[in-house]
């Protein structure tokens, strides 16, 4: 369920008038909104990363399953699988969202045939793809590929197969050219709070056929209106406002905390 981008932005006018420090207009808010759930986004992959290399550092009071489910509904919205192009070595800069093509910003695991690949170091795969030992154990684990020095190419993925040339002693192996593809998270779809100009005060009134909803997970809803107004602060030279999120995100913390 997404996050009503209406809700949000009555929240943060409410905030800041009743706290008397400023009127946010709706071309200002469209453009923090964005910033705000842009932001939000990334913080997603730096704490996926953080807690993947700290996986042996858990917390025993911590329920990792449901933090990582958390994570994954949170990044499901976001995560398509797609085939590789150009010889499969190719990832993707775009995905197709609704017609309307996204950029990709984050690239996950790769695929060969549905079976998801092991990543080595150019160095492992070359050792692995070139002497009978280390193929051997190439062949107990399906595909693996590694980054790619080679120009215009992302990925280079070798399949357990090969050809064993007796003169030279060496296995022949190329990577495949089909079947590969990777998972593929998308920026998300830009915020709009659209309207309409009514009235002789020429006042905004809120269109809902035009809007666009934030598409975070829903529990993101407090840290979205406390972002919007901590950058109405810095953007915008609102510093009462970035005060008022400030403290806002301090008072939610302490309550996280109890």
């Amino acid at each position: 369920m997404a996050i009503s981008v209406d809700t949000v932005y009555q929240r943060v006018l409410t905030l800041a008038n009743k706290e008397q420090r400023g009127y946010i207009t709706p071309q200002e808010f469209n453009l923090l909104a964005n910033q705000a759930q842009m932001s939000i986004f990334e913080s997603y992959f730096f704490s996926k990363n953080l807690r993947d290399r700290q996986e042996d550092d858990r917390t025993p009071e911590v329920d990792e399953t449901d933090i990582s489910e958390l994570m994954g509904r949170k990044l499901g919205p976001f995560l398509s699988v797609e085939d590789l192009t150009v010889n499969a070595t190719t990832f993707p800069s775009t995905v197709g969202v609704n017609g309307v093509q996204v950029d990709v910003f984050h690239t996950g695991r790769v695929f060969h045939n549905n079976m998801v690949c092991q990543k080595v170091s150019i160095n492992e795969a070359q050792r692995m793809t070139r002497s009978k030992r280390h193929y051997a154990g190439l062949l107990g684990t399906g595909a693996i590929y590694s980054d790619n020095v080679v120009t215009n190419r992302d990925v280079l993925v070798y399949a357990s197969s090969a050809t064993y040339d007796s003169t030279s002693d060496a296995l022949i192996t190329t990577p495949v050219t089909s079947g590969v593809s990777v998972e593929c998270f998308r920026v998300p779809i830009d915020v709009n709070w659209a309207y309409v100009v009514v009235g002789t005060n020429k006042k905004a009134l809120y269109n809902a056929n035009a809007a666009v909803d934030f598409e975070l997970h829903r529990s993101e809803e407090d840290t979205v209106v406390n972002k919007i107004l901590e950058l109405s602060g810095i953007v915008m030279n609102k510093p009462g406002l970035m005060e008022l999120a400030h403290q806002k995100s301090a008072n939610e913390l302490n309550l996280q905390k109890v």
